[in-house]
This record gives structure tokens, sequence and C-alpha cells, in this order.
């Protein structure tokens, strides 16, 4: 397996049927229909602030997301998302999407997300794209890296915690949870 900070333009469709795949049931109601979900993520993509996994063959395997004051691996504003959905369902998205808004700080490094091919999974990927955000929290300086898991996906906290993170906070959401699919966020929290 093959890790490597940023992501080939040639992995970007894929890059985005893995995020949809990963995140879809928490964004399908804000982010739905799935055609114009994918051509939102596709278009907003950034692959500087991803880590992707390859196999031997050059297959994308997973992706790590990570949040900068730059931008986020999947962003995007209010423009990006009328080009796609139009004014009126734009201006309903952005204000849905703005209540999952997660703030980037000096502190920590944020990781923005973690998803990895359903055929990949179980099999250390996971594991080395977290090592990888390790390694790149240390490059730029942090001492931490900071994360977020929805109480819907265990598999994705019992990995966390196996790595080393620490649940420092859960946040319920509230009626929200109709909206979003899930019912509270619980941040985590390792060292490099």
């Amino acid at each position: 397996m093959k890790i490597t900070v940023g992501i080939p333009e040639k992995d970007r469709e894929e890059a985005a049927i893995l995020y949809w795949d990963a995140f879809g049931e928490k964004l399908g109601f804000t982010m739905g229909p799935k055609y114009q979900a994918l051509m939102f993520v596709r278009s907003v993509l950034r692959p500087d602030h991803g880590i992707c996994a390859h196999d031997d063959n050059g297959r994308l395997l997973g992706i790590a997301g990570f949040k900068t004051a730059q931008g986020a691996l999947v962003g995007g504003d209010f423009n990006d998302l009328r080009k796609v959905y139009g004014w009126v369902s734009a201006a309903i998205r952005c204000s849905l999407l703005s209540l999952l808004e997660r703030d980037t700080e000096n502190e920590r490094f944020l990781m923005d997300g973690l998803f990895v091919a359903p055929e990949a999974r179980g099999k250390g990927v996971g594991t080395a794209l977290l090592d990888a955000i390790v390694d790149e929290a240390r490059r730029r300086g942090f001492d931490q890296v900071r994360l977020d898991v929805v109480d819907t996906n265990p598999r994705a906290k019992a990995l966390y915690r196996y790595v080393g993170f620490k649940e420092v906070k859960t946040s319920k959401i509230g009626l929200l949870k109709h909206v979003f699919g899930f019912s509270a966020s619980t941040t985590m929290v390792r060292d490099v």
C-alpha cells in the first residue's frame, strides 16, 4: 500500500463516490439527490486537503481528509452550491450545512473525514491513513489531532480508540437528528 499526501486528478471521480458512500446517509437529506451531490463533491474536492491510500496497482483504497484555515477536503460555499442546485435550494442547503460546520483551531490539526473502499475495509487501510494524518499534523507543527465521529458510526469510533484517540466531548444535536440521521457527535483527540 502506498500513502501519499494529495489526491491525484485521476482519482477525483472515485474519491467523490467513496466520499458519498461514507457520508451520504448523514448528508443525503441535505445534499441529495445522489447525482447532484456527486456533482457538487467533484466540483469542490480539494486534492491538497487529502491523504490517499492506493494499492500496488494504483487503485484508490481510501482517503483521510483534513481541514485548515485555507479550506477542507470537501468545502465549497454558496456559489458552489448554487451552480449545482440553483439559488433557492442552495440557500436552504447552505443553512443546513452551516449547522455541521466545525471550526479549525490553532491548537490541533483537524481530521475532516476518513473513508475506505468497501472491499478494502478491515485490511489496515484506515489505520495507515490515521497514521499518515498524525504524521502530517507533526510535519505542520501540531501536538494533537482532533476529529469528530457521529454516534451512528461505532466502527469508526472503535478504530479511533484503537489507534490512540481519546474522547473529550460529546454533543447532542437535538431535533436536527431527523435531518442528519445521527443524535450526537463525539470529539476525539490524539497526541502526535
